[in-house]
């Protein structure tokens, strides 16, 4: 990958943890890289000093800086008040004493096409460094929540004419109409319900998985819910709601009792319907659901409960991890069974592939969107 990507995309993944890194100030950044060079400390205070607008932008600075160009200690200087500091992680490739006298950019280029390539690397053949790493590049998500427009509007300067808001203007100017009042249809979130398969043919997935809920859950807490699936179905979205993500997992861990285990999703997801989602929780929500299709049950009863939650829902997305591998055909018992019911299914075997979930999640949130019933 060329340095500039690299650099570009460390940027992007900035703004995707919640800092302003608007195009102005990635020029600036990769204007002050230039001026510098390529050395690791020069390009971090040059990051630093251009992409950074809040004492409260260094925290996440530092964290997806460790992310995205490896594991070496971070410059740091004396403040008032100590940061807190992740701890490391091991870099994803090595250079040799000897390289590091020669081109300065290598180990810098490398880290940030390192990151890169494990964005796209398929969760189930990661090393224990890289599964580091990526829980790091993980923590430093920031997805948007999906919304829908809401039955009440709001004053806005672009919108239909208030009338009400306009009366009110002019008796305030005695009668006058100094200035027509405009509304606009308000937003509201849209509920999103994950279901995680945490059976023994997903269990390479499911730490990635859960990892990639909780931040879910964390941003928009009280408008998404958590699921597994095994034997049985298990709501973890408590669990999920702390703030730090090893505290989550390990309460999500003791919560759910079936890990590893065998996969009925057709009774699972009847006990969910009964349960919580007849009654509200999947009524007019984007439910993605998290499997392989691999279906010990009758594949009958998968499609009659496939059928009840697509007449709930306003999208069903289906994220088989095998999808994303070439030559892939969705012949298993559970996915035939399930396919007539399902808006779009999507491949969910990588970070990436995690990212393309959520903005069709987003898309499908939107009125008048519909699925396509087709694979990617």
């Amino acid at each position: 990958m060329h340095t500039v990507t690299g650099l570009v995309g460390f940027a992007r993944a900035l703004r995707h943890s919640g800092m302003a890194c608007g195009p102005t100030r990635v020029q600036a950044f990769l204007a002050a890289v230039e001026q510098v060079g390529l050395d690791r400390d020069a390009v971090y205070w040059a990051g630093r000093l251009t992409l950074c607008s809040d004492p409260d932008d260094l925290p996440r600075y530092n964290a997806a800086f460790e992310s995205w160009f490896g594991s070496a200690e971070a410059p740091t200087e004396p403040v008032g008040r100590p940061l807190p500091r992740p701890s490391q992680i091991a870099a994803l490739t090595a250079v040799d004493a000897g390289d590091q006298d020669g081109d300065a950019d290598r180990p810098l280029a490398a880290a940030a096409s390192d990151a890169e390539v494990l964005r796209r690397r398929d969760l189930s053949e990661l090393g224990v460094p890289e599964r580091e790493h990526l829980r790091r590049m993980l923590a430093v998500l920031r997805p948007e929540p999906p919304s829908r427009p809401a039955l009440r509007r709001r004053g806005s300067k672009r919108g239909s004419l208030s009338s009400r808001a306009t009366l009110r203007e002019m008796l305030r100017s005695g009668g006058e109409p100094v200035r027509l009042r405009r509304q606009r249809r308000s937003r509201r979130p849209r509920r999103v319900v994950l279901l995680i398969d945490v059976s023994g043919s997903m269990s390479p997935y499911a730490d990635a998985l859960l990892r990639f809920a909780h931040v879910v859950v964390r941003r928009s807490p009280a408008s998404t819910e958590v699921f597994t699936l095994g034997t049985r179905m298990t709501r973890v979205s408590r669990q999920l709601r702390q703030r730090d993500p090893e505290a989550a997992l390990l309460a999500a861990s003791h919560a759910v009792p079936d890990f590893s285990g065998g996969t009925r999703l057709g009774e699972t997801l009847r006990v969910f319907l009964d349960r919580w989602g007849q009654r509200g929780v999947a009524r007019g929500s984007v439910v993605v659901l998290f499997s392989d299709g691999w279906e010990r049950g009758d594949a009958t009863e998968l499609a009659d409960q496939m059928r009840r939650l697509r007449r709930l829902a306003r999208s069903v997305i289906w994220a088989n991890p095998h999808a994303g591998h070439d030559g892939y055909q969705p012949v298993q018992s559970g996915i035939v069974a399930a396919m007539p019911h399902v808006d779009r299914m999507v491949a969910g075997h990588s970070l990436r592939s995690l990212e393309d979930v959520w903005s069709w999640v987003r898309r499908l949130s939107q009125p008048g969107a519909g699925g396509t019933k087709c694979q990617t």
